[in-house]
């Protein structure tokens, strides 16, 4: 019995496949854009994990998110353990379900409107939407297409313009600005239940926040080589906030993920993004001799072992 891993960005898989290697744990890869699978058969026996991310389709793998959410639900209807799995994932692709779940469970988010339609419906939806506001894709993914609006004339230029792009989901958030204390927002990684650390990310030169080292440009690593790197591990978070994220995702049966938040200048916590496709700060881990991968690698080893002895099979 092997773990088999459902991605689509072959850059975020070395770090994955060194600690896959090191734990000694059998997998194969499941590359998810073009493709098919018998609806009708049987899935292998297994262990699933899902690493399929909302911004697929910036890389021109636009079919991998549907893709990705029948070839789940056919593993589930066989009693197939997928880790993040379809209630998982459908947060995972849409900020909307994101903030409505994180309302229900008492989380502060920032007022959201969500908008379907073109320029016109962009320009009505937001007449009473107090300035300033940030526009953003329901499906997006590394802070991409998000766009800061202190006045509605502003707005209706860009929009006049044709500069607020179309999502790929077709569904733009206009969403409330929090100005932060200090220009960073804070990211609480987690796997299987348990918090791993905290890093800040400095948000001083924009939103697309994506802490993987394949992320990076040319300037961030030369940033980093210069210990100036965008991210740093915070330790001071709050228990009560980690004893409340961890409730969150226990009840929305989500196993790995990284939740951000923004503290404003009266010291208010704002939650307003769960990415479960969460990939690990190098920087952060070899300075700290941390390893979130590492801890993903755990969590698979112990679900093909439950698998193997049958503990894992639904009842």
């Amino acid at each position: 019995m092997k773990a088999y891993i459902i991605y689509e960005n072959e850059d975020w898989m070395p770090p994955l496949r060194s600690a896959l290697d090191a734990a000694d744990v059998p997998y194969e890869e499941w590359f998810v854009d073009d493709g098919h699978f018998d609806v009708t058969g049987a899935p292998p026996e297994g262990v699933f994990l899902n690493r399929m991310s909302a911004s697929s389709h910036t890389r021109g793998h636009s079919p991998a998110v549907e893709h990705t959410r029948q070839l789940i639900a056919w593993l589930e209807r066989h009693g197939r353990r997928v880790v993040n799995g379809s209630h998982a994932f459908e947060l995972e692709i849409s900020k909307v379900q994101q903030h409505a779940a994180l309302e229900q469970a008492g989380l502060r988010t920032p007022a959201t409107r969500a908008v379907a339609g073109g320029p016109e419906a962009l320009l009505a939806a937001a007449q009473d939407v107090p300035t300033p506001f940030v526009t953003k894709h329901n499906r997006g993914g590394k802070g991409l297409g998000v766009q800061l609006f202190r006045t509605h004339e502003a707005f209706e230029e860009a929009v006049r313009a044709g500069d607020i792009p179309t999502p790929p989901a077709h569904i733009t958030l206009l969403q409330q600005f929090v100005e932060a204390a200090e220009p960073f927002i804070t990211r609480c990684e987690f796997v299987d239940g348990e918090f791993l650390y905290a890093i800040t990310s400095d948000t001083s030169d924009g939103f697309e926040l994506c802490p993987a080292d394949a992320c990076r440009t040319d300037e961030d690593r030369c940033a980093v080589d210069g210990d100036d790197s965008l991210f740093a591990l915070r330790e001071d978070v709050p228990a009560a906030l980690i004893d409340r994220y961890k409730a969150f995702l226990n009840r929305e049966q989500i196993d790995i993920a990284g939740i951000e938040f923004i503290e404003d200048t009266e010291g208010q916590i704002w939650t307003y993004d769960i990415n479960g496709t969460t990939n690990y700060s190098p920087e952060v881990e070899d300075k700290h001799d941390l390893s979130g991968m590492a801890a993903v690698a755990d969590l698979l080893k112990r679900e093909l072992e439950a698998a193997a002895t049958g503990e894992g099979i639904p009842s």
